[in-house]
Parts: C-alpha cells; structure tokens; sequence
C-alpha cells in the first residue's frame, strides 16, 4: 500500500526539499499552495496538486473535500505554511502582525484540524510534523511576532499530541534556525548578511532545507512511531547552548 503524504506550502524551498525526500522514500505526494502557477513551475504537472489557502478555516477544509472526492487518503501531514515577520513591538502594525499569525499559527490550527477529522472519519492512524523556530525557545531581539505565533504552534502541537495520542494519531514538530530558502532570502541578500547570520550558531552556518526536510520524513516515518508531542532542534545549538568565546 502506497504511503500518502499531503505538503502544504509545497512551492517553498523547505516544501520542495521535503517533497524531494519523501519521493525517494516512495511516497505518494498530494501537494498544496495558494499560487497553481508556483506548483507548477516546481512540480510541472506532477503528483496531485491543491490550489487552497490554509490560513483560512474554509480554505483547510477545502483541502480535504477534494481529496474526498479524490477519493485519496493521505495519513502523513507537513505543514511547511509560514512567513517571517521581524520587528520591534512598537514599529510593527498590526495588519503585519495578523499576517505572521495567520501564516504560522492559524494556518497550523485549521490544517490540523481539518486533517484530524479526516483521519478520525476514515479511523485511520496518522502522523504530522509542523515547522517551528528557534526564536520560539530562547529571546531573539526583533522576532517578537514570529516568536509568538510559533511558541503557539508549539503549544498546539503538545496539546493536539495528547488529545489524539489514543486515536494513534502523532503530531511533532521541527525547530529550525535560519534555513537557505527563498523566505529567508532578504536576510542573506549579500555576503556580508550571511556571514553574520552563519556566526550567531554554536555549529556555524547556514541551515540547508533538505537537512530539516530529512528529519520531518523520519518523524512521519513508521521509524518514529514512539515519537509524539515533541519539537526537534535542528540550529546548530542556537537555543540550548552558548558558543565559545573566542
């Protein structure tokens, strides 16, 4: 029986390594995002592919009546729906602080939901991964909005692990630092940005996607079966230790 998994924001740059890794592990892929000409360029016409926006309940309940109608059953879900706010407090407005939220945590609640049901209607046991942040797990100065909305994806997370642990149902979490993504790509516009940002880990460097997109496949794998309620560091000890000083 083919493994089935559904990736929304599958067009990004931790989507694409995600979808990558999951394809050589022989995964079924269902794909989703809000633009088609976007999954087109990074897909052409290949696995299925969901024009929905998550960030609205209606828009994650979508998802799933196509995939009814489909008659498709995925069981793995990853979540790699997010943006990044940076700001103090007192400069940023509040129509950019709703955007990070919607993205990075209602995006969460109403895909989790809305997989969850599915799941439990079908009885089937499944797995889920979301993808946090560093700066959810220790101050980070102007991440405030982000910092947030993923601590509140974490909390999610922890929560929806308990509620479902029952049904067989695992929900985790990775936590990356800054990832080499179209996302990130102002904040690495030039050398001297990526130097800097490469310094501020214990391990140096610039995280790789395919590096987090390895963990999120083992955590949706049958490997990590005992695994639920968790959030995975992978930021070369940004959060957990201080480096040396040199």
């Amino acid at each position: 029986m083919t493994k089935i998994a559904l990736i929304t924001g599958a067009s990004g740059g931790l989507g694409q390594a995600l979808a990558k890794k999951l394809l050589s592990e022989q995964w079924g892929l269902i794909l989703v995002g809000r633009d088609a000409a976007r999954l087109n360029a990074a897909y052409g016409v290949a696995h299925t592919q969901i024009v929905a926006d998550c960030t609205t309940a209606d828009g994650a309940k979508q998802i799933f009546e196509q995939l009814q109608s489909a008659n498709l059953a995925p069981t793995a879900l990853a979540h790699c729906v997010g943006n990044i706010k940076l700001g103090a407090l007192h400069r940023m407005q509040a129509a950019d602080f709703m955007d990070c939220m919607q993205a990075n945590l209602f995006s969460a609640f109403y895909t989790l939901a809305a997989f969850t049901q599915h799941l439990k209607q079908a009885q089937l046991a499944g797995s889920a991964v979301f993808v946090s942040s560093a700066a959810a797990q220790i101050g980070t100065p102007n991440h405030e909005a982000v910092a947030a909305a993923k601590a509140g994806l974490e909390g999610l997370v922890r929560s929806a692990a308990a509620t479902y642990a029952s049904a067989s149902i695992r929900v985790n979490a990775v936590a990356p630092g800054i990832l080499d993504t179209p996302a990130a790509a102002k904040l690495l516009s030039s050398e001297l940005m990526r130097e800097v940002a490469a310094k501020q880990y214990p391990i140096a460097g610039i995280g790789a996607p395919s590096e987090v997109a390895d963990l999120m496949v083992w955590l949706l794998s049958s490997a990590a079966a005992r695994v639920t309620g968790q959030v995975w560091s992978i930021d070369g000890g940004f959060a957990s230790i201080r480096p040396l000083v040199r």
